[in-house]
């Protein structure tokens, strides 16, 4: 086996230098150190293989401590094809909004929007996902676009004896007009008795400045609703949870 020593290889002529022929292998023996700090080197198309990286290649690399950005980027492989996402893609659903909203103060009248009397529920305990709900003369509107399920529970009271009374929700895709998308009904079987009212809809709210919510009494048999409530517990009340993606 012959050996070469010198400090250092030069072209004759230009500025490349080859090493062998096509075919040929280099070995450089255990112990040796490439010094290409300096310098660029380039590798032929498909010779990095997962043998060539270290079992540290994502440990050892700086600790991101949060939740990444929408825009940060993931590295996947499509049927085989290295390509890149960004995390706004692949992020987990869960539960981005939740919240609820109850009366605090009691609404008569029939066969109308309840429009006034909401609060966000406040008691000991409570804690909302998210933004939340804002609300305008009983009219809600949403945080973010996505699919809600809104519950809407009425506690409530007849003054006469009624063969039903009821509750109803009510949608816009336009923010204009309403449309009764939901209701339920019971009935009073004596004057001033106690009914509870229950009814709820999945909403796909694809744009949250024309897709609203509101809710309603129905007109009774005979007799006159008054819908319940409570400033320090729920007693007429609406959940809504965003449950994914529009």
């Amino acid at each position: 086996m012959s050996e070469v020593k010198v400090n250092k290889i030069s072209p004759r002529s230009g500025t490349d230098v080859t090493l062998g022929d096509s075919g040929d292998t280099f070995t450089v023996p255990t112990g040796v150190t490439l010094d290409t700090s300096n310098s660029t080197v380039t590798l032929p198309d498909g010779s990095v293989t997962n043998a060539k990286l270290n079992n540290d290649i994502i440990s050892g690399a700086t600790e991101l401590a949060t939740e990444p950005e929408d825009t940060d980027e993931f590295l996947v492989s499509d049927a085989g094809t290295i390509k890149r996402i960004d995390y706004s893609l692949i992020k987990g659903g869960g539960i981005t909004e939740a919240d609820q909203w109850r009366l605090n103060a009691d609404f008569t009248s029939n066969n109308t929007t309840i429009n006034a009397g909401w609060e966000r529920n406040d008691s000991t305990g409570f804690g909302y996902i998210g933004t939340g709900m804002t609300e305008s003369s009983g009219i809600f509107t949403f945080p973010s676009t996505g699919i809600y399920w809104i519950h809407f529970k009425a506690n409530m009271l007849n003054s006469t004896t009624s063969q039903y009374l009821g509750i109803g929700i009510e949608t816009t895709p336009d923010n204009s007009t309403y449309t009764e998308v939901a209701n339920s009904y019971t009935n009073a079987y004596t004057g001033n008795a106690h009914s509870v009212v229950v009814t709820n809809i999945f909403f796909d709210v694809t744009n949250t400045s024309t897709h609203k919510v509101r809710f309603s009494t129905k007109s009774p048999q005979a007799g006159t609703n008054t819908v319940l409530s409570n400033s320090g517990k729920n007693i007429t009340d609406v959940t809504f949870i965003r449950l994914g993606d529009t």
